[in-house]
């Protein structure tokens, strides 16, 4: 049985609903973030060494990172394609893209905006005015016309179908749905309302609401 290492309120919350809409038994190892630091605890570095979560199991076989672990669902468990394409086509090509763009630009310019925003609140107090002047001033000179630039990127590519890749729910949508859901949590989502529409519809998925359950807190759903 999959085994999945999975930290409260965390990008990790997309294995889990991935593994409900497939329909695959699996167990959780739960860990709760430093109440002060909001960073993992510990013991995640005895499952991987660099005590990042998720990271899942499956016999002994341990797989981590989120796209990763996409990857192996779908070619182990998917083999009738129904979440992702099973062959060589413009389609699966697209769909590649989403998965390995989720991780990899759409959240960078994103955590640059979570970091920023809590910067001045960290500094000590007698420089916490100059950290918020210089914290203001990346946001609004690079950091928020880039994450603008990619949240209108994604309204575009939803506006057809409403999903990323053809016209039916794909993992690709499952591993987006992260980030449009931190964007919501830093920002108003009215400029781009293809991706306010595209949550609630995720929201209201079954497997969506099932994978909350063992999940736990999850401050974007």
């Amino acid at each position: 049985m999959i085994t999945v290492h999975h930290l409260e309120d965390s990008r990790s919350q997309r294995v889990l609903w991935l593994l409900e809409e497939l329909e695959i038994d699996y167990k959780i190892i739960r860990y709760e973030r430093d109440p002060v630091t909001s960073l993992a605890p510990p013991a995640l570095y005895d499952v991987h060494p660099l005590g990042k979560a998720p990271v899942i199991t499956d016999d002994d076989i341990v797989v981590a990172e989120t796209g990763a672990i996409f990857d192996y669902l779908l070619q182990t468990y998917d083999a009738e394609g129904n979440f992702h394409p099973l062959t060589a086509s413009q389609e699966q090509r697209e769909h590649r893209y989403w998965l390995h763009y989720a991780e990899g630009s759409a959240m960078t310019n994103l955590l640059l905006k979570l970091i920023f925003t809590r910067l001045p609140e960290r500094a000590p107090w007698v420089m916490r005015a100059f950290v918020k002047g210089v914290a203001d001033r990346a946001q609004t000179g690079f950091i928020d016309p880039r994450v603008s630039e990619h949240a209108a990127w994604w309204n575009d590519n939803l506006k057809a179908t409403g999903h990323f890749v053809g016209d039916s729910l794909s993992a690709a949508d499952i591993m987006m749905s992260f980030p449009i859901e931190a964007l919501r949590s830093r920002a108003d989502l009215t400029p781009w309302p293809a991706l306010s529409e595209f949550l609630d519809r995720i929201h209201a998925r079954k497997a969506y609401k099932l994978a909350l359950e063992p999940g736990g807190d999850y401050a974007y759903a």
